[in-house]
């Protein structure tokens, strides 16, 4: 349909309402109008104007072309590249990981739920252990190929591309190392199979115990001297290196029951009810924990943390126990 021109309506609705008929050139006299005849409510002809107005607007907006509503462009707009991958369902699908920094971690898979989608991992050279979580976002791979998620097990050693989501430990991608890499191990003796030259060592980072075989090519040291083969008696501490197949190529002792330590360092810990102190080493940087039966009530009164200190200890075999403790301004305690 057809619209009158803005300015023609304009001239109906003034003729409509004055009843001055206006051709253009001049304004005429005034003649009985309809209004006048009809008697029509100046109200009611005023609504009808602005009816005649709204359909003229609506009927121009409608005739351009090109003409779109806000809510498609929104919509457009608002749409997130997760509604865009491929069979993603925003209801079903778990949210895509936040992006973040991915860390490389490896170790042993000490504990395992299945069920509620977690782990606990021992971190290879570390004593803290990782509670690690994982779900249908990992991905599982043995020797660079997929695998599915049931194939992991406890007690396999792993590497893992973990990051934060949220406060969680997460990991992306999980490996399983099948072949044993070389390495290093430092623990206790706790059994040596001198006719098969089988070596058990409890690690002090691993749950399980290692056995090793020795062969003709493994060195023995005591320190930095040789020793024999005799020297590997239970309870002794020991630092091995080992191959792929667990064959050992050196063994040093560390230390035998009944061997005498110095240490000095700065006291790190210290619980007088158990008896038990912690020492920084300086000689290797290492941390040891130092029993103090032997040491007389009235020296221990005496230790702080955060001392410097000298202490003789002997190794019995299953701890350090203090004989003599040097503290800084005093006299040596010996025990009672």
């Amino acid at each position: 349909m057809s619209w009158m021109p803005f300015q023609q309506l304009r001239l109906l609705l003034w003729t409509i309402s004055s009843g001055y008929p206006r051709d253009g050139v001049g304004i005429q006299p005034a003649v009985k109008t309809m209004r006048s005849a009809m008697k029509i409510p100046g109200h009611t002809v005023l609504a009808f104007g602005l009816v005649l107005c709204g359909l003229a607007v609506v009927g121009k907006a409608q005739n351009q072309p090109g003409a779109t509503t806000p809510q498609a462009s929104s919509s457009a707009s608002n749409t997130t590249p997760a509604a865009h991958r491929e069979n993603y369902d925003p209801l079903l699908d778990l949210p895509p990981l936040p992006r973040g920094q991915v860390t490389l971690v490896g170790g042993t898979v000490v504990n395992l739920d299945a069920v509620m989608n977690r782990m606990v991992v021992q971190p290879f050279g570390g004593k803290q252990k990782m509670k690690v979580r994982f779900d249908t976002r990992t991905r599982f791979y043995r020797d660079g190929k997929p695998i599915q998620q049931r194939e992991i097990q406890q007690g396999q050693r792993v590497y893992l591309d973990t990051m934060l989501n949220g406060d969680k430990v997460f990991a992306k991608s999980i490996w399983i190392q099948t072949a044993e890499e070389p390495g290093i191990a430092r623990g206790q003796i706790i059994d040596f199979d001198i006719a098969r030259k089988i070596l058990t060592v409890r690690d002090e980072l691993a749950d399980q115990p290692l056995k090793m075989q020795l062969t003709s090519a493994t060195v023995v040291r005591k320190g930095d001297q040789p020793a024999s083969l005799n020297d590997l008696t239970q309870g002794a501490l020991v630092s091995v290196g080992f191959g792929n197949q667990r064959q050992l190529r050196e063994v040093t002792i560390l230390a035998t029951p009944g061997t005498v330590f110095a240490f000095s360092g700065r006291v790190t810990y210290l619980d007088l009810s158990r008896k038990l102190i912690a020492l920084h080493n300086n000689t290797d940087g290492k941390n040891y924990d130092i029993f103090l039966d032997a040491v007389a009530t009235n020296i221990l009164r005496q230790l702080r943390e955060g001392q410097n200190v000298t202490i003789s200890a002997i190794f019995d075999g299953t701890r350090y126990s203090a004989r003599q403790i040097d503290l800084p301004g005093a006299n040596s305690a010996q025990p009672n």
